[in-house]
């Protein structure tokens, strides 16, 4: 059998199948609202932040079924459940087109939230613990990979979209495509054999690694981290391109610095995939946390001069591209692959409250206290982050 034939009748298929579909459902259910919300918000009638309040009730609704939909990876199978996902997103992302009373919009919300917890990257990764178990890390680096793409693919796509039909339209389409494409994807090409498990060094076969139980201090520490974590991309992504047009960068320069962020987070991507096999994911988590509090020191000694907005542009990009890999990779590595799928939807419950409430919160800092207050808060959160981060400590063999 040919190395193409092995990868394509393998496990290793699941990478390039979910690595499709993660384009398409973030491309679907998380980027198209910056885009949407003003033009529901227009056409219903509805103040802007009404229309955005329903993305994030679906966030708080995703967190909170995380956990219950990574228990169903472990017993299902991502191919059941990311299935059933795809197609419950299809369904909510028609009904939005048609949904014009305030309660019915809300509720179309609610259906999204599960299907965004059943789409992106947890159930992604909580699949690929499946299939390959305790050596899932290099697979999960490669998914994120092309999930990085996901944001350069939608917007263009969705502008497109609205040059020749309007939003209801483009959601019609987007509905189509998770039906007809996400879905059969997930629920004939993902693999259902399991990897053959990682061979071992002749010393760690005679030391196995121990894993901690998914519980008490250690588990907090770790959710904690990300949840902490989670504040700053989400906070960042509603305030920061508006941050650089307040401090003086003309709105043409401050998209293209925003613009900075998917093709930094690919090459972290690419950099941890040749390099960093060997760190251990904590360090890998550890130094990206670092990496995004030097670049709010940088902020903070130089302002955003237009050299200094490129530099943190490019390390806040880098930080969140590591990290999204240290989301997968440090639960498996501490907590083991056993459970892996509900272990990852309790560490995504609170991630996702927090990723919700961020916007929010960070616009009221904005609104009363100022740019520069509203950054350091955000730091703040970093700072917790890290030093939940150090304070963990890994099982002994």
């Amino acid at each position: 059998m040919s190395r193409l034939s092995a990868f394509l009748l393998g496990p290793w298929r699941a990478v390039l199948v979910l690595g499709v579909t993660q384009i398409l459902a973030w491309g679907i259910l998380f980027y198209p609202p910056v885009l949407m919300m003003p033009l529901i918000a227009a056409d219903r009638g509805w103040s802007l932040s009404f229309a955005m309040a329903g993305f994030s009730l679906a966030l708080l609704v995703a967190g909170s079924t995380a956990p219950t939909i990574g228990g169903w990876i472990d017993r299902y199978g991502g191919h059941i459940v990311m299935a059933a996902g795809s197609l419950i997103g299809a369904l909510a992302v028609a009904l939005l087109a048609f949904a014009s009373h305030p309660a019915a919009y809300l509720a179309v919300w609610v259906i999204l939230g599960v299907a965004i917890a059943a789409n992106l990257y947890d159930p992604a990764f909580a699949t690929l613990g499946r299939i390959f178990g305790t050596g899932a890390r290099k697979p999960i680096t490669y998914l994120t990979l092309a999930g990085g793409f996901a944001s350069t693919a939608s917007w263009p796509a969705t502008q497109l979209s609205l040059t020749f039909t309007d939003w209801r339209g483009t959601y019609l389409i987007f509905a189509a495509v998770l039906a007809m494409v996400a879905a059969p994807l997930h629920a004939f090409a993902l693999p259902r054999t399991k990897a053959a498990p990682p061979a071992m060094a002749d010393n760690a076969a005679a030391n196995p690694p121990t894993y901690l139980p998914a519980s008490g201090l250690v588990f907090f520490l770790v959710a904690a981290a990300f949840a902490s974590y989670a504040f700053i991309p989400s906070g960042l992504a509603a305030h920061l391109i508006a941050m650089f047009g307040r401090s003086g960068i003309d709105p043409a320069t401050a998209v293209m610095i925003g613009a900075l962020f998917g093709p930094s987070q690919v090459a972290a991507r690419i950099c941890e995939l040749v390099f960093g096999g060997r760190a251990h994911p904590l360090n890998l988590a550890r130094f990206s946390v670092a990496l995004i509090l030097s670049g709010f020191a940088l902020i903070a000694l130089f302002g955003f001069r237009l050299w200094a907005a490129i530099a943190f542009a490019i390390m806040f990009g880098a930080a969140n591209g590591l990290l999204t890999i240290a989301r997968g990779a440090v639960p498996l590595a501490l907590f083991g692959a056993s459970g892996y799928g509900r272990v990852l939807g309790r560490i995504a419950k609170p991630f996702q409250v927090m990723q919700a409430m961020a916007p929010l919160a960070l616009a009221f800092v904005v609104e009363h206290s100022g740019d520069a207050t509203a950054l350091a808060v955000t730091a703040a959160f970093g700072v917790v982050s890290l030093v939940c981060l150090i304070a963990i400590r890994r099982p002994k063999a």
